[in-house]
């Protein structure tokens, strides 16, 4: 299998996650504090949002990579 066959693959799942889900989240620490023996840290959530075009951009995009050969 060659290297563009396997990046259309992944767009095409990508695509297909994105759409499926809409958003992720993941948790970041952005502070912290320390104290002597005591440590303190503040975790967030971060929700990034997919767009729906974008998950239908990158099916497009894999499957014109995986049937137009030049």
């Amino acid at each position: 299998m060659d290297t563009v066959k396997m990046l259309a693959i992944v767009l095409i799942v990508a695509g297909g996650l994105g759409l499926a889900y809409g958003s992720f989240t993941y948790t970041k620490e952005t502070h912290q504090a320390k104290l002597g023996p005591i440590e303190l840290s503040i975790k967030d959530k971060e929700t990034v949002n997919i767009p729906v075009w974008a998950g239908v951009g990158a099916i497009v995009a894999g499957v014109i990579l995986l049937f137009v050969r030049k």
